[in-house]
Parts: structure tokens; sequence; C-alpha cells
């Protein structure tokens, strides 16, 4: 539904009717043509007519764009000369070689508006956050109980099998990849030349918007809209530019009038031109704008209400009595406003806005104000307008509205009155976030010592929305799932999502809403600091929750994946979809940044810069700024050194490093020298030095030793910068005693240690973990799994520190241990030494498994709660028959009393539901699916879904994949995700996965509207041998303009499937001799 163009070239035609056309011959005057041929040529120049004439039409838009390029690029759009079609196609073809080889992007420009994102995933705003018990995250190695000096394992694979010569054969093919996407990029895609051309001109800026709306949400969904635009001009210009898309502009009815003069009516519009391109309404003026002068600009346009989940949109629901419910509502960020109302949609433009919604009389609508009053609509009975209090200067982006029937509860103080919107039936499940919402908005009050500024704030949970959550000012949004809580159905981490969600979008009022980027390069500071602020939010009303330790679980191990590729991506880049380095490495470094300037130093600083922007735009810069000054002040920082010295180290380069640290003989002094970490060995000096740059980074060092360890102070004892190839360190214990750097993980690096301080390490763990902080048991568990990983270090290290954990009782740990030996199992799981592996994992969840209970007792500590969750699902993940034997039996219980919530603990529902159903067939597949259909919770929805992707069946799974892409098939879009996460996780399903990904590409990609690289990465995320890199390598090649917009997360998947190969190259036969060597082989795996 794009916008129409009025006065596009209309097709040439020809009139056979015309008397002109009545042509006869004969033979007189000596000439002769007998009938038959007279009648083969006039059918011949009948067809050539007809092609020339839709030649002439198909191709006239094309080189009038064409040739439009080429008058730019050489100069002559100021020229008024008329060009005939034969010399502007002249032009075009001598000009445009030359065009290509001095820009490729200028002559084939990108035809995407938008760079892609998550989670978050997410969706990544917030899009999915992955639990922490989730697969998802785990990655790498284990123990036993014999001990292994540190050198005698981690070599390379003693012998060469076929898949390691095939593997060394590939190593080249992967080179080569790389270099061939780039290559297509490069000449289809200049991201850097094409996103400078979809900004707007900076000759005007927004004031004022008036928007009148009337959408038929309960009719053929069509909206009717009105716009005035009070328009402040910068500089001297002869049109104005808005963005806009899915819209019909009715263009007789624009006005353009000075502000100072309402008298003059007169229309200075001479022309309209959509570019849909670049999504721009130009309207040409006849006489240029003055700088300095304001003007008003009216219009009135058509819109819809798309069923995509962006711009405003349409969602529905089944109420309690089964009839079929519509509500419309919005989701403005990035860049989709312009679907809902004609707009400066982009960050930089801050405006105020006067909102007016139209309703049916048994609907209600909310926005990012208050109403001020409602009256009815004089032509339309049944009918009324709500208009809203103006809105303090904000973005377009932050601009929502929704109309429905939703019912409401609030909370009110002095201030501001706070209220939580749901479907009426699931209305008591807002309970929880009304009881810590409020809580939340008065604490970031204090934190950021600037009060909530407007009147009201709304939390409305939509039954279709494609991010998790968003912002918006005064009206944030959500999906059901990340909103509503039921204590008897929901899992103690719904519950902590819930909280975690609330207080990060909360903490966008002041960070992103108050004051916002200029442009999408600095997404990272609104999705960092939420990131980062939402532990403080949480820790505020749920301190039991612990949610400090989990950070390191939750965004810095996590991101240490990604950021270790080779195509991962600085924090400050342009995108304008946040992915997971903006929100995990951005909220790591700054909590990193909270540590070395010390608390009160960085909220000092913080707030500082908040007054300072508040109701405008800013850059990283000036947030820099204003820490350095406050650091100075406190003496946090030498004089000598900013803070932008510091972070633009951190936010400027991809990457980070591990420091290596190297104790002299008697102990006392240390070498500590630092690289840039990768997942496997770089496969060339470019991965270290880049042209003249050299990834190194200002480095705050902290650590301690084992007679007077302290690992509770976080301020920096020394710093690394970028100039040193190596410091030394003075003052450390003597040789018999560890020293353990980066306290708390403050620090966003790895450290690695010589073969000694390793050794000490490990004997501390043993004879007593304690001693060690819960948080570094989880670093070193983290850093040395990982390190061998990469090849830093022998796989005994890792191994013999894993022995230590049948005496380990916190969850934090636990799960670092767990979330890395998944990557074992993933890369095992198709190969014939599974089976001993299989053994030698259970060998280590068995004791947890044991001391942790199969009972669930949700009165226990949230982090208890998780530690059982994790140490049940695994071991039934493992296939211990004890807990496959207890998790069927309590499914086919729930299957005979369905009513009965009581049966399975929300916090194992998830283990019991995939269990049942993939020890089952298609009975228990139909109960779990007749269960979805009836839930009226979104997390037990989800819950379902996932479940049913764990069928053994795959008849089931292949209809249970085709039932997602379906409309109308029960399963929302928002949910086709994660159903297909279930199946491609699912090893009967994987292979069935790409394998539909690969037959029903162009179902997929019109169905999802492009964003598909999440179910590409979802099915080949565990690829790890030749065949399958050629696979995903021919994938690539053959859809390579489909994925251009998609370049990064393409070239991450690529490498993934690299080091996955190279991993099993290198490791793995090295894992099963180390297996064997510890009892643990074919021959013990009866």
């Amino acid at each position: 539904m794009g916008g129409t163009k009025k006065n596009c070239m209309e097709p040439l035609n020809m009139d056979m009717n015309h008397p002109d056309n009545n042509i006869s011959f004969s033979n007189k005057k000596g000439c002769y043509i007998s009938r038959l041929a007279i009648f083969f040529l006039f059918v011949l120049f009948l067809c050539s007519v007809a092609a020339t004439g839709f030649l002439v039409f198909y191709y006239h838009s094309e080189v009038k764009f064409a040739f439009e390029e080429v008058k730019e690029y050489l100069g002559l759009m100021g020229q008024s000369k008329d060009y005939t079609l034969e010399e502007k196609t002249n032009l075009i073809s001598s000009t445009t070689m030359k065009m290509l080889t001095e820009d490729p992007g200028r002559v084939f420009p990108d035809l995407s508006s938008t760079v892609a994102y998550s989670e978050p995933e997410d969706d990544v705003n917030i899009v999915d956050f992955v639990p922490v018990t989730d697969e998802h995250y785990l990655d790498s190695s284990t123990e036993t109980n014999t001990e292994i000096p540190l050198d005698e394992v981690g070599e390379k694979s003693p012998s060469a099998s076929s898949s390691e010569v095939e593997a060394e054969t590939l190593a080249h093919d992967i080179e080569m990849v790389q270099p061939e996407l780039s290559s297509i990029i490069s000449s289809s895609f200049s991201p850097e030349v094409d996103r400078r051309s979809l900004r707007l001109p900076r000759a005007l800026k927004p004031v004022h918007y008036l928007i009148r709306l009337q959408p038929f949400v309960n009719g053929n969904f069509s909206v009717r809209g009105y716009l005035e635009v009070e328009i402040e001009v910068l500089e001297e210009t002869s049109n104005v530019t808005l963005h806009i898309a899915d819209i019909i502009t009715h263009n007789e009815t624009v006005i353009l009038r000075k502000l100072q003069d309402f008298g003059n009516l007169e229309t200075l519009v001479q022309r309209h031109e959509f570019d849909a391109k670049r999504e721009f309404y130009i309207a040409h003026l006849s006489q240029p704008l003055e700088k300095g002068s304001r003007h008003l600009m009216s219009m009135e346009f058509e819109g819809y209400l798309n069923d995509n989940m962006k711009g405003f949109y349409r969602s529905t629901y089944e109420d309690a009595d089964g009839s079929q419910k519509f509500l419309a509502a919005t989701q403005f960020q990035a860049s989709d406003a312009r679907r809902a109302f004609p707009c400066f949609d982009e960050p930089g433009f801050k405006a105020t806005f006067e909102i007016y919604l139209a309703r049916e009389e048994a609907m209600t609508t909310i926005s990012n104000m208050p109403i001020v009053e409602t009256t009815p609509m004089f032509d339309q009975d049944g009918w009324v307008w709500d208009r809203y209090n103006t809105t303090i200067p904000m973005s377009s982006y932050l601009v929502a509205f929704a109309v429905s029937d939703f019912a409401s509860m609030n909370e009110t103080n002095e201030n501001w009155m706070f209220r939580v919107w749901a479907r009426e039936s699931a209305l008591d499940q807002a309970e929880y976030a009304l009881s810590i919402g409020p809580k939340m908005l008065s604490h970031f009050e204090e934190f950021f010592k600037i009060p909530f500024p407007l009147p009201k704030l709304d939390m409305i949970a939509l039954p279709d929305f494609a991010p998790g959550a968003m912002e918006n000012w005064g009206l944030v949004t959500f999906r059901e799932t990340l909103m509503l809580y039921h204590p008897s159905t929901s899992s103690a981490y719904n519950k902590q999502l819930i909280a975690s969600v609330t207080s990060h979008e909360l903490a966008h009022q002041w960070f992103g809403n108050l004051v916002t980027p200029q442009w999408w390069t600095d997404i990272w500071l609104n999705e960092g600091f939420a990131s980062y602020v939402e532990y403080i939010g949480v820790d505020h009303v749920e301190p039991s929750f612990q949610m400090m330790e989990q950070f390191v679980l939750e965004r810095i191990h996590r991101i240490f994946q990604m950021d270790s590729l080779e195509s991962s991506h600085p924090i400050r880049h342009d995108a304008e979809n946040a992915d997971m380095i903006a929100y995990d490495k951005g909220s790591s470094v700054i909590r990193m940044m909270n540590h070395f300037l010390s608390d009160a130093t960085f909220t000092r600083g913080l707030n500082n810069y908040l007054r300072a922007f508040q109701y405008a735009n800013a850059e990283q810069d000036d947030l820099w700024h204003h820490l350095t000054v406050a650091a100075h002040e406190d003496q946090s920082l030498s004089s000598n050194l900013t803070v932008k010295t510091i972070m633009d180290t951190w936010t400027l380069q991809m990457g980070y490093p591990v420091v290596m640290v190297l104790r002299s003989p008697d102990g006392v002094m240390a070498t500590v020298t630092q690289e840039r970490f990768l997942q496997v060995p770089p496969r060339s000096q470019n991965s270290q030095v880049v042209g003249s740059h050299s990834y190194r980074w200002w480095v705050p060092l902290t650590y301690t030793g084992r007679d007077s360890s302290d690992f509770t102070s976080t301020k920096p004892r020394s710093w690394m910068s970028p100039s040193n190839d190596a410091i030394t360190l003075r003052g450390l214990p003597p040789h018999d005693q560890w020293v353990i750097f980066n306290i708390q993980q403050t620090g966003f690096y790895r450290v690695n240690y010589d073969v000694n301080n390793w050794k000490l390490i490990i004997n501390q763990l043993m004879a007593n973990h304690s001693v060690i902080g819960t948080i570094n048991r989880a670093q070193i568990i983290d850093d040395s799994l990982n390190l061998a990983k990469a090849g830093h270090l022998p796989y005994a290290a890792p191994l013999s520190i894993l022995r230590y954990l049948v005496a380990e009782e916190d969850y934090v740990p636990w799960a670092a241990a767990l979330n890395n030996l998944s990557y074992l199992k993933r890369m095992f799981r198709s190969t014939p030494e599974y089976e001993v592996l299989r053994k030698y994992l259970l060998s280590i969840i068995l004791p947890l498994y044991e001391s942790v209970g199969f009972e669930d007792s949700t009165d226990d500590p949230l982090l208890s709660q998780y530690k059982r969750q994790k140490g049940l699902a695994w071991a039934c993940m493992l296939e211990h028959h004890d807990c496959l034997n207890k998790s069927v039996e309590l499914y086919r219980m729930w299957m005979a009393h369905p009513k009965n919530n009581s049966i399975v603990s929300p916090n194992l529902k998830s283990m019991v539901y995939c269990r049942g159903i993939q020890e089952g067939g298609e009975k228990e597949w139909q109960f779990a699916w007749q269960q979805y259909l009836l839930s009226n919770v979104g997390s037990e929805k989800e819950q379902l879904l996932s479940a049913m992707g764990c069928t053994r069946n795959q008849q089931i799974l292949l209809r249970y994949l085709e039932m997602a892409f379906t409309t109308d098939s029960g399963i929302r879009k928002q949910d086709t995700k994660r159903v297909f996460r279930a199946v491609a996780s699912n090893p009967v399903g994987t292979s069935m996965a790409w394998n539909f990904i690969q037959e029903n590409w162009n179902v997929i990609y019109d169905f999802f509207d492009k964003i598909v690289i999440d179910l590409i990465k979802a099915s080949t995320k565990d690829f790890n041998n030749a065949q399958d890199l050629q696979q995903v390598h021919v994938f690539v090649e053959q859809h390579a303009s489909q994925l251009l917009e998609h370049k990064l997360d393409v070239q991450q998947l690529l490498e993934n499937v690299h080091n996955n190969l190279s991993w099993m190259n290198n490791y793995y036969n090295v894992i099963v001799k180390w297996l064997n060597d510890n009892g643990f082989s074919r021959s013990n795996t009866n």
C-alpha cells in the first residue's frame, strides 16, 4: 500500500481507431504488394508498435531515475535544458561505466531502508530474552577425578582422519566464501552512501504536529487522517520533504502557508512527488522558503491497519465466549511512524504532538499523554473524538497510541498515575507488573535525579507485538508474555523476565526518551544503558533475585561469543535496529565504566548529562564529556586521562582482549600483555592488525591474591594502555600463592595465566572454593573453557577445574559450566562418540540432580529454583531414566486431569512438557495443541509451542513447521520463530528445518517480510562438517541478493560454521582421548 504518485508518466498508447490508421496499398505509381504480404507487414508493424510502447512505458521510470543520477554526477542538476529520451539514454551509457568504477554504491544503491537486529532477538528494543536455562547460549568442556598435567593435553588431535583432510580443504573454502560475499555486497550494496541518501534534508525542522486519525478497527481497516505540521526553516529551500510509507496523500488538500499570514491561503505547492525507494513525499514549491520563517503544512491522507506488526497495525484475540475481537496499536521504532502519518521520521527531529483519535463508543484509546476531552463526531453516530494533551518535545518513533476494548488498573501518587492495560479476561495477570512498575519509576526518579516529566504512564499487553517491548514515552507496549504473570502457571523465570523488561523500558523514559541519540549510530546508548540500569531497577524491587550476579551470565558471557568473531562489529555503528552488541556489550562496558569511575562519579556525571540534554539530542562524546568532568572533579581519573580516551577503544572497534598474566619464577612480579580474543586462531594477520589499526584497549586491571583476598574492591589497581606492548606489575604474592585478575568480572576481557598460577587456582577450588568470590568462580570456568576452545589453553585445565563442581552450591558457577558444556554436547551429537560424552556429562550432572531433588519448591530462593530447573533439565536431556520416567508420569497425569494446574510445577513445565511429548506420539502432541488453544496465559502458550517441537515423529514435525508459516493456523506470526527454533533444536528436526528453509525460501521470505536470518541461524548453528559448510555456502550464493540487508549476520553465520568445523578438526579427538584416558569409553557405556 505505497503512496500514489499523481503525475507519473502515463503509458504510451496508439489509437488504432484514428482515421489515419487506414492505409491502402495498390499497384499505382509502380508499387505493388500482394494482399498476403500486406497482411504480414501490417501484423509486424502492430507488433513493433506494441513492443516499442511497452518498452518506453516500462523503462521510462528507470531511465528517468538513472538520468537524474547521471545529471547529479556530472553537475548538471541546475540546468533547465529538456533532453529527449535518446539523448538521456546516450548520456547514461557513456557515463555509467565511469560511475561504476569510481563508486559502485552510486550505481547499485541499496533497496532497503533498514539494517537488521535480536533478540532480541530480540528483537532483541527488547526482542526475545533467551532464558538462562535455554541451550542457545551454552558453550565448552568438562572434568574427571584424576589429576592431569596441564601440558599433556591440548595439542592438535594425534591422528589425521578423513574428516580432518576435508576440513583442511574447506578451510581454504571458507576463506574464499567471505571474500566472495564481500565482493557481492560491495558491488551491490554501499551502506554508507545509500543510508545517507535516506536521510531527510537539513533545511527544515518540525516544531509541532497536529494529527487526527480515524481507524476503522471493526471495518475495512482503513485509516482516515489529517495532518498539520509547523515547520521552521533553517536554510532556504524550494521543497518540503517528509517521510511517508503505506499512505495515500490527497494532494489536492495539501496547503502550505506562512504562520505570520493566515489570511493568505494561496498554496505554494507546485508539484507533488513520491520517492518510493527513500519513502519521501516531496512538495516542490513555486518559490523558496526564507531562512528563519515558519510555515504550516496541512494535508488529508489515507492509511491502512496492516497485519505486519509495524506502523499502525491491527491485532486480534478471542474473548471468553470465543468471539473474535479487533484492536489497533503502534510500533514505530526505528522508522515506521511514517506508516501512520507523514512526518520527519528521524530521531534528531524532535517536536511536540497534539493527537486526536476517533473511536467507536464501546472502545477506548490511549496515547502518550492523558485525554483532555472527548467529543461526539457530528457526522457519524456512535463515534467520538478523544483529544490528547500536547506532548513535550519528542522524536516521532516514540509516539504511540492504541484503540481497543481492554480493561485497566492503576495506582497514583502526587505526581503521576501508573496504569496497566490488558484483555479483560487477562487483567488479573497484570497485577505483578502494577506492583513493581510504580516502585521502579520512583526509584529511577531518585537514581537519575530528574522527575518523570509526564502526568501518567501506561503499560499495555498486546496479543500481537513484534519486539518484546517498546519504551514509547508515557505508553509502554509489551508482548503479553513480558508483562502478564500468573502465579500458579508462570515460572519463576517468567516473573524475573517481566521485572527485567519492565525495568528496562522504564529506564528508557530517561535514557532514550528524555535524551535521544542524534542518529541511530548511537542507539547503543539507549539500549546499553537501559540494559545495565534494568538490573539496578530489579535489584531495588526484588533484591532476592541477585541480579548483579546474574549479569555476568546473561550479558557478558553471552556476548563474549558473538564479539569474539572476526565478523563482529563495533558498538557504535550505523544501524537503525540494535543487535546484541548494542544491548549486551553496551551494558557490559557501561558496567565496567561504572566500576572504574565509582558509583558516585558515574551517577553524578550521568545526571549532569541528562540535565544538559533533556528534551534534546546527543551523541556519545557528549556523555563522555560530562563523565570526564565529574571524574576529574572527584579525582576518579588522572587529569591527563579522559573517559573518551578510554571508552573510544571499547566502542569504536570490535572485539575485546584476552589479558595474559605471566608471573616471574618467584611470583612477585608479572608481565601483562593483551591481544584480541578470537574463537579460533586468526586465519590472517588482519585479525589483529587492520591497515594501520592495531587492536588494543585501555584495560582496567583489578586483582587479588590468596593471603589478602578481596573480591569486593573493583577500583583499578593499574591500567594497560593501547600503546603498551606489555606492562610489569610488582608486589604480587609469592609463587606458591595464586592471583586472580578481573574482580567480579567488571572488565570486559578474558584472563589467561601461566601454568603454575592455573594449578594454584585449581588446587584452591578443590580445597575450598568459597575463598574465591562467586562471580569470579563463574569467570574462571567461562574463561578457561573458552580459552581452551580457542587454543590458548590445554583442555586439561578447564576439565580439571570442573572437578570441584561436586561441592559447588551456587547457581551462577553451575550455569557458567553447563552453558559451556552445551557446546561440547552439540558438537558431539551426531558423532560415534556421543554416547561416551553423554556418560561423562551424566557423571557431572547426577550429583546435582540428586542434590536438588525432583520436587520443586517455589518458596526457595530464586537462584535455588534456577539451579534445580537446570539440573533436572540437563538430566532429562541426557536421557537419565529416573528423570525421564518422572517427567512422562507427570505429563500423563496432567493429560488425565487437564484442569488441575497443580500437577506440574510452573518451573518444571518446559522440561515435563518436552519430555512427555518426546516420549509420546500423536495423542500426546494433540493434547498439548488443544491446551495451547485453550490457555489464556501467554507464558503457558509459549511453553507449549516450544515443547511441541520436541516430538520424535517426523511427520508431526513437518506438519508443525507448515502450520507455523500458515496464516490462521492458530500460531501467531510473532511466534513462528519460536516454533521453528524448537524444531531446529530437536536432533530429529535439525536437518528437516534446514531443508524446509531451502525448499520454501520464497514463502518464508514473503511471510516474514524479509526478516528470516534468525531462522537460518537456528537451523545451522550446530553445523560442523565440510558438507554442512558447503551447503550453507551454496545457499548464500543462491540468495545473495535477498541476504544483502543481513550481510553482517550472514558473515557471522558462515564464520560460526567454519569455527565449528575447525573445532572438530582440532579438538574432537583431543576430547575423545581425554574421555578414554579417564574411564569413559565405548566399552564402559553399557
